[in-house]
């Protein structure tokens, strides 16, 4: 599985899959120059092109978001991590 961190999604969640899992395939959304800064549903159609699921705690803005690119075509997986998950437990859920 490829995953996409939305630019909300907690950092210290990234390095620790980064750190648990040799290889694991994430890339944070403002470290992709097309992407960062951008809609949701801008970042929901790159992540839908490269085949990568989206990880987010965002869910006020990023369900409406997915609503929209469905109407008119497919949309990337979403995995919402709650805020008051703790790191290790959402780290642990996601690898």
């Amino acid at each position: 599985m490829k995953w996409l961190a939305d630019e909300n999604l907690d950092n210290a969640i990234v390095r620790g899959l980064l750190r648990r899992s040799y290889g694991f395939d994430i890339a944070r959304a403002q470290d992709v120059p097309q992407i960062s800064g951008e809609e949701d549903t801008v970042m929901l159609d790159w992540a839908t092109r490269n085949d990568r699921a989206v990880l987010t705690h965002d869910v006020s803005t990023m369900i409406p978001a997915m609503r929209e690119l469905l109407r008119n075509s497919r949309c990337a997986p979403n995995v919402f991590v709650p805020d008051s998950l703790p790191d290790g437990l959402a780290i642990e859920d996601i690898s």
